[in-house]
C-alpha cells in the first residue's frame, strides 16, 4: 500500500509508556479489592456465576525476572472505528513478543461475525508495522455483528478452541465490552482455557467511570471536529451572512458536544443531559435559540455557529413522550399497525394524530411534513421510531426559520452540517497513539496472568505518559440490568456529561461571554 508523506512519518512515532512497562518481565499481578456496589447486584451474580467477584488489577515491578510460556491471542474490532485502533494490536503484539519471542498474534476479520465463521488471519510484523499509528480499522476491518444467541455463543467457543486460543481481546465500546464479559462467562463455565479481555473504545466518550477516564478516540475525534467547527466559525465571522447549525456525534451522551464547545466557544451549545434535568420542551428550545438570533441581529450580527449533539432528541421532555405514545400505537402486530399499514402517506398522519395525546398532537404537529414521515414511517424491526435516522440539525433549523418568521424577521440564513464518520477513521493524536499502545500492553499482561472477563484500563492521564498507571478492571463491576425490547439484559451503563463536573459548570458559568 502506497503511503503519504504524513503516514511515513507517523509510522516512524515511538508511542509512550507507562514507566512499569520498561520491562515486562519484572511485572508482578497485585489483586486489589472492589467495591461492588451496584443497584443489580443480585441479578448480575446470576447472570455472571463464574465471573462475578472479581477484584480489580494493579501491576507492580519486581526484582525477579520471570519467564513466560508462549501464547496464542486473537484480537477482534466490534463496532464504529476509533482513531487509535491499530496501535492497540501493535502494543498487544510487541507486548507479547517482549513477554515470550514465541507468542503469535491472530486477528478476527471484520467483525464478531468473524469469530463465529471462524475467519480469521495471524498478524505478523511486516504487516503491523504497515499500520502503525494509523487511522482506520483496515488491517482486519471490523463489524456491527453481536454474539448473543446460544447458538452464535456455541459458535464461538468452538472457534476459540479451534485455534486453542488462549486470550480473546475485543477491542469495541460499551456493548462490545458488555459481549466480552457475557464470552468471558460463556468459556469459563464451558471449560475453555481461553480468556477474554476488552479495551474501552468509541470517540462519543460515553464508556468512562471511577475506573475508565476516557475511552481511546474521544481526544482525536473532537480535535477534528473542533477544526471543522473553527474552521465554520471563521467563515462565518468573515462572510457575515450565515448561521450554521452543526450537529456532531454521540448518540446517548452530549460529551463531544460540551468538549467541542470548549474548544471552540459556538454562540450556542445545546446538552442534552441538560435539557433532560431541566424538562425542556422542543419549543422552550426553539425559542430559545430565536430569542439569542434576534438579539445577535439587532446588534449588527447575523451569522453564527449552534453546535447540537446528534442524540438531542432522546433527552428532550415532549419528544420522549411523543416518541413512547407512537411506538405503543404502531407496535408490531397490533391492530392499529395493520390498519396503519393500509392506509396511503397523508392519511396515516391523520391516522396519528388521532391517536396522539394532546401535548404529543401539538408537538408533531408543529413539526413539518417531512419530519412527521421520518417519524412514523422508517421504524426498526420491533416497530420502532429509528431516532437515530432523524437529521435533528435540519429539524433544528426549520423550526427556528418558522419561528423567526412568525415575528417578522425574513433575513435568516441557516445551512446545516452533520460531522461524524469525519473524526472516526482519521490519524491518532499523539495522546490516543500513546493510550492505545498502552492499552494493548495491559491487555497482553493480563492474558499472560490467565485473567478473564476484565477491560484494559489506564489511570493518571493527566499525568504525562510515564506516570500513567496501568490496571484491569472487572467488567462486570461496570454493569447494571436494562429492559432492552421487552426483555432484561445485562449492559455496561453508559456514562452521560456529569452537569455536576468541571467542565460543564465552566460552559454554563460563561454561557453568556
Amino acid at each position: 500500500m502506497n503511503k503519504s508523506p504524513l503516514e511515513e512519518i507517523r509510522l516512524k512515532y515511538n508511542p509512550k509508556l507507562p514507566e512499569i512497562f520498561k520491562n515486562l518481565k519484572n511485572i508482578e499481578i497485585v489483586l486489589t479489592n472492589i467495591s461492588y456496589q451496584l443497584k443489580d447486584k443480585e441479578k448480575l451474580k446470576k447472570y455472571f456465576k463464574n465471573t462475578f467477584a472479581h477484584p480489580n488489577i494493579e501491576f507492580i515491578t519486581s526484582k525477579e525476572e520471570k519467564n513466560f510460556k508462549p501464547l496464542r491471542v486473537a484480537c477482534v474490532f466490534s463496532g464504529g472505528q476509533a482513531p487509535g485502533g491499530h496501535n492497540v494490536i501493535s502494543g498487544l503484539y510487541d507486548a507479547l513478543k517482549k513477554l515470550n519471542s514465541k507468542s503469535r498474534l491472530f486477528g478476527y476479520l471484520n467483525g464478531p461475525d468473524g469469530i463465529i465463521k471462524n475467519d480469521i488471519t495471524e498478524l505478523k510484523k511486516d504487516k503491523i508495522d504497515n499500520f502503525r499509528n494509523l487511522g482506520g480499522f483496515e488491517m482486519i476491518g471490523s463489524g456491527r455483528g453481536k454474539i448473543e444467541t446460544e447458538e452464535q455463543l456455541k459458535q464461538s467457543l468452538s472457534s476459540v478452541n479451534a485455534n486453542s486460543l488462549d486470550g480473546l481481546v475485543i477491542i469495541g465500546g460499551d456493548d462490545s465490552n458488555t459481549n466480552a464479559a457475557i464470552l468471558a462467562e460463556y468459556f469459563k463455565s464451558n471449560n475453555s482455557s481461553t480468556k477474554v479481555i476488552g479495551v474501552p473504545k468509541t470517540i462519543d466518550g460515553d464508556l468512562k467511570n471511577e475506573n475508565i477516564e476516557i475511552s481511546f478516540g474521544f481526544d482525536t475525534a473532537t480535535k477534528v471536529y473542533s477544526e471543522l467547527i473553527g474552521n465554520i466559525a471563521k467563515d462565518a465571522i468573515s462572510a457575515k451572512k450565515y448561521y450554521h447549525f452543526i450537529k456532531v456525534m454521540g448518540r446517548s451522551a452530549s460529551h463531544i458536544a460540551l468538549e467541542c464547545a470548549l474548544k471552540t466557544r459556538p454562540n450556542i451549545v445545546l446538552i442534552g443531559e441538560e435539557v433532560l434535568q431541566k424538562k425542556k420542551s422542543l419549543s422552550t428550545i426553539i425559542k430559545k435559540i430565536s430569542d439569542i438570533i434576534e438579539k445577535r441581529i439587532k446588534n449588527g450580527k447575523n451569522y453564527g455557529i449552534i453546535l447540537i449533539p446528534e442524540g438531542l432528541f432522546e433527552f428532550i421532555f415532549d419528544f420522549k413522550i411523543l416518541i413512547k405514545e407512537i411506538n405503543a400505537i404502531l407496535a408490531k402486530n397490533s391492530s392499529n399497525e395493520k390498519e396503519f399499514n393500509n392506509l396511503k402517506s397523508k392519511e396515516k398522519i391523520s391516522f396519528i394524530l388521532k391517536k396522539l395525546s394532546e401535548s404529543s398532537n401539538v408537538c408533531f404537529s408543529n413539526l413539518d411534513e417531512t419530519f412527521q414521515k421520518e417519524l412514523i414511517l422508517d421504524r426498526d424491526p420491533h416497530g420502532n421510531v429509528k431516532l437515530s435516522q432523524i437529521e435533528t440539525e435540519k429539524l433544528i433549523l426549520d423550526l427556528v426559520k418558522k419561528e423567526l418568521l412568525s415575528r417578522k424577521i425574513i433575513n435568516f440564513n441557516g445551512i446545516t452540517h452533520f460531522f461524524g464518520y469525519e473524526g472516526r477513521a482519521c490519524i491518532p493524536s499523539n495522546f490516543d497513539a500513546d493510550l492505545c499502545y498502552s492499552l494493548g500492553f495491559v491487555a497482553a499482561i493480563l492474558v499472560n496472568a490467565s485473567l478473564t472477563g476484565y477491560i484494559s484500563s489506564i489511570g493518571n492521564l493527566k499525568e504525562s505518559s510515564e506516570k500513567w498507571l496501568p490496571k484491569g478492571v472487572p467488567i462486570v463491576s461496570m454493569m447494571n440490568i436494562e429492559e432492552r425490547h421487552g426483555k432484561e439484559k445485562p449492559v455496561i451503563k453508559k456514562a452521560l456529561v456529569d452537569l455536576s463536573s468541571k467542565s460543564f459548570l465552566y460552559l454554563q458559568n460563561n454561557r453568556e461571554s
